[in-house]
């Protein structure tokens, strides 16, 4: 499912960093049932892949705004 980009205001850069990690692991499982024939939804991918832009660019504007407070 689809976070939309509000939702991830609020998360801390741990539970952006879990989320992140989450999404990977199930690219990477989505990546290789399409290879080998079993993924039932393949746009899955498509919507698993902007999940993790969202959380980095979130990560990104974290960063930033912790350097720009130092």
């Amino acid at each position: 499912m689809a976070i939309k980009s509000k939702e991830y205001i609020d998360y801390t850069k741990l539970e952006l960093d879990d989320k992140l990690r989450q999404f990977e692991e199930e690219l990477f499982n989505l990546r290789f049932k399409a290879k080998t024939s079993k993924l039932d939804k393949p746009h899955k991918i498509k919507i698993v892949r902007r999940d993790i832009a969202r959380i980095k660019t979130f990560l990104r504007q974290l960063k930033l705004k912790e350097e720009k407070g130092d």
